[in-house]
Order: structure tokens, then C-alpha cells, then sequence
């Protein structure tokens, strides 16, 4: 029963993960997308709380009603939620579209955007079956490769592996509070940090979100690995009792940790991917994004585990660590400047060769009295 209730939920929480993006990219305006991109993780850390301050303390069974009635809540409410504009002008149903655009946006001021929209949609339709195109055409190649850097470089740091074992990684520290009390100050450390790029991405950029985001994960996932490398490989040097003298100190670096990945990469990736592909292209290329964060999600939980027993729980750390400083260069080498642009912008932007630069400031001019795009 276990089992089939996991599948049922990874199947549930990967059609989740593949719309939402897509859904949320679709009815945010230019200036917000940003921050409503990063309202996904911002959600999913306000559940980590909930099943860490609740699981403890209640049965298995009481856990799972408690968190079934959620997802029937959200069932409910959504009904009221409108289609996206973008569908229903691929459905050819105009008026629909207008009206939609008129309901998100709350004025009737929306011919322009509607009109772009439409040509959006009209170029897309000329575009052949997506999954090619997605595979085959060099712009799309390239936003597919952006997009698994930040899918490769959000869980080989090893997110869901700490959170997933905090409790037991806590166990081992000699802190006047238990691990499950902890856990609950994670969470909610987790849960404030992870608020904090709402307000920024569309103002400092999701480039410098990214940088600041994987040089604090290094940092915290450095602390982890030389604590661990001395508690489990040299005698008497942290403490008598191992973790009683300085347990601080991991719990600290994971903290930092939890806070640096909170404001960039835990959040900007699902901002970027409701951006970087055309619209007829975005359902399979969040499938693809869903597909195989999953796969490495289920790898480094299970590896965590292997490696943990078998070599230390250094060792993860150690891989963690090492793996976050490549994302690091990754994402300063690859990846492209989006805040502000609209999607049309930020389609040349992807066609351009070389490394992203900054985005234009306002009245600056490329070649031919063009704008520059980046």
C-alpha cells in the first residue's frame, strides 16, 4: 500500500511540477514573472514546515489526512482559477483570451499585450512537433541545456538528501534542543529565506541570485564536510564525545546552507524556466526538466544513504561541496540575464552567441539603432 501511495504522489507531483511553471510564466506580466516563478518553492517550504512541525508529534496515519486535505482544498478552490491566455489564443478562442487577460490583469487596457501574445502563439504554431524542435533547433538546445544545469546543480548539492535526513544528521549533535526541534527551525530559517527572492529577482537580476545563492551553499556545505571529516577520522580532537563540543558548527553551516539555496537556486530555476522556451516548446521542456529531476532527486537521496554507511558522512559532504562549486562556475559561464524582458526580448537574448552580459538600462542602443539584448 506504501508503494502504490508513492507512486500515485510521484506521479501527482511531477504533473505538478511540470505545469505549474508553465501555468504561473503564462499569466504573470513581464514585471512580476520573477516572483510569482518563485511562489513554487516558496509553497513547497511552507510544506516542509507543516510536515515537520506536525509529523513528530502525530501518527502515521493522522499525517497523511492531515496532508491529504491540501491537495483536495487546492482541487476545489482552482476551478475558480482562469485558463491562460496563451491557450486559449491556441485554441483560436480570442474573445476567451481577452477576457482572461482582462481578469489577470484587472484593467481593459490589454490590447497590446494581447496582440503580442497573439503573434507569440501565431509563430509558434509554424514551428512543427515540439519535442524536435525542443531537440533540434540550436536556440532551444541551448535553453535545454540551462535549464538541466540548474535542474543537475539544484540537487547535487544535495537538498533533499540534508532535508530528508536532517533528523538524523541532528541526532548525532549533543544541542540543548532535540532533532526534531531542529528540524522545525530548518524549516522555518527555510521557509523566510526562501521568501526573500519574491522581492529581489525581478529587482537584482537572477544571475546575481544565482552566484550569491551557490558561493553561500559552498560555504555551508565546506563547513559540514571538515566538521564530519574530523568527528568521524581523528580522535579527541573536536571533543571527548564526538558532536558534543562543537555541534554548533554543522548545524550552522547547514543553516547557511539552507539560507544561500533559499534565495537562488531553489527558486530562480523555475522563474528562468517559465522563460527561456517559446510557448509551443515549454510542455515538453518542462517534462524533460520534471523527468530527470526527479531521477537525480531518487539517485542522491538513495547515494546519501549508501555513502553515508558505508565510506562516512563526510564523504557526501565532500561530493556535495564539490559539485556546488561547479554549479557555481556553470552558472557564471552559461547562464543568461531575463530579469525584466519579455519573452519575445528574451528569445533573441537565447539566439545570441557568447555569454550573457547585463540587460540594457533604458535608452541604450546595439548595431542599427537596436536595442541591446543583453
Amino acid at each position: 500500500m506504501l508503494y502504490t501511495a508513492r507512486l500515485l504522489h510521484g506521479i501527482g507531483y511531477g504533473l505538478a511540477y511540470s505545469v505549474t511553471p508553465i501555468y504561473l510564466g503564462e499569466i504573470s506580466s513581464d514585471a512580476i514573472r520573477g516572483s510569482t516563478g518563485v511562489l513554487v518553492t516558496v509553497m513547497a517550504k511552507l510544506a516542509f514546515l507543516l510536515e515537520y512541525s506536525v509529523g513528530p508529534y502525530v501518527g502515521f496515519r493522522a499525517l497523511a489526512w492531515i496532508s491529504l486535505a491540501l491537495p483536495v482544498g487546492f482541487c476545489v478552490l482552482f476551478f475558480w482559477m482562469p485558463e491562460t491566455p496563451y491557450f486559449l489564443l491556441a485554441r483560436g478562442n480570442k474573445k476567451a483570451a481577452a477576457d482572461s487577460l482582462r481578469w489577470l490583469r484587472r484593467t481593459t487596457s490589454i490590447d497590446e499585450e494581447l496582440s503580442r501574445m497573439e503573434k507569440l502563439v501565431l509563430d509558434s504554431k509554424k514551428k512543427g512537433n515540439p519535442l524536435k524542435q525542443l531537440l533540434l533547433t540550436s536556440t532551444n538546445k541551448k535553453s535545454l541545456v540551462i535549464i538541466l544545469l540548474l535542474s543537475l546543480g539544484m540537487q547535487l548539492t544535495g537538498i533533499n538528501a540534508i532535508l530528508g535526513y536532517s533528523q538524523t544528521i541532528f541526532s548525532r549533535l549533543a544541542l540543548p534542543l532535540t532533532a526534531a526541534e531542529l528540524s522545525i527551525v530548518l524549516a522555518l530559517v527555510q521557509l523566510g529565506s526562501v521568501m526573500l527572492p519574491t522581492f529581489l529577482v525581478d529587482r537584482a537580476g537572477r544571475r546575481p541570485l544565482l552566484l550569491a545563492s551557490t558561493a553561500g551553499s559552498f560555504l555551508g556545505l565546506a563547513m559540514c564536510a571538515v566538521y564530519f571529516t574530523l568527528d568521524e577520522t581523528t580522535t579527541d580532537v573536536l571533543s571527548p564525545e564526538p558532536g558534543a563540543a562543537h555541534g554548533w558548527i554543522p548545524f550552522g553551516g547547514v543553516l547557511l546552507f539552507i539560507i544561500s539555496f533559499a534565495i537562488g537556486l531553489a527558486t530562480v530555476p523555475f522563474a528562468i524556466l517559465g522563460e527561456v522556451f517559446p510557448k509551443h516548446i515549454k510542455a515538453a521542456a518542462n517534462s524533460v526538466f520534471a523527468v530527470i529531476t526527479s531521477a537525480v532527486v531518487f539517485s542522491v537521496v538513495k547515494l546519501f544513504q549508501v555513502i553515508s554507511d558505508g565510506a562516512g558522512t563526510y564523504v557526501s559532504f565532500w561530493i556535495f561541496t564539490g559539485c556546488t562549486a561547479v554549479t557555481g562556475i556553470l552558472i557564471f559561464l552559461v547562464i543568461p540575464e531575463t530579469k525584466g524582458q519579455s519573452f519575445e526580448r528574451i528569445q533573441e537574448i537565447m539566439m545570441r552567441r557568447g555569454k550573457a552580459d547585463e540587460p540594457v538600462r533604458e535608452g541604450e542602443e546595439g548595431v542599427k539603432g537596436r536595442p541591446l539584448l543583453c
